[in-house]
């Protein structure tokens, strides 16, 4: 399998989700256990997918600067800095770490 196949595949994938997602009736939509696991699982993923991308390198666990960097984007959002400061702070962190060989 080529590597263009594979992502027409995966873009197929999941157009068709997004698409069987308007299919779900409204009554099982509006009920609060749905929209509560909903929220749930959003933030699950997105958190999963933080640490795969913030402490992975090459299937190997690794603590680098990428690490340092996602830990001052959370102190800025926990002092509620702008959102765009806390972008480029960590961008900043991550490649001062980065020039400095850490």
């Amino acid at each position: 399998m080529t590597l263009t196949l594979a992502i027409l595949i995966a873009s197929l994938a999941v157009y068709s989700w997004k698409f069987f997602g308007y299919l779900v009736p409204q009554r099982l939509l509006g009920k609060p256990m749905v929209a509560r696991i909903a929220s749930l699982l959003t933030v699950a993923l997105l958190s999963a997918l933080l640490a795969t991308q913030a402490m992975t390198s090459q299937s190997e666990i690794v603590f680098d600067g990428r690490l340092v960097a996602v830990a001052v984007a959370a102190l800025l959002l926990k002092l509620r800095a702008p959102f765009l400061v806390v972008v480029v702070a960590a961008a900043a962190v991550a490649a001062l770490l980065q020039a400095v060989g850490f």
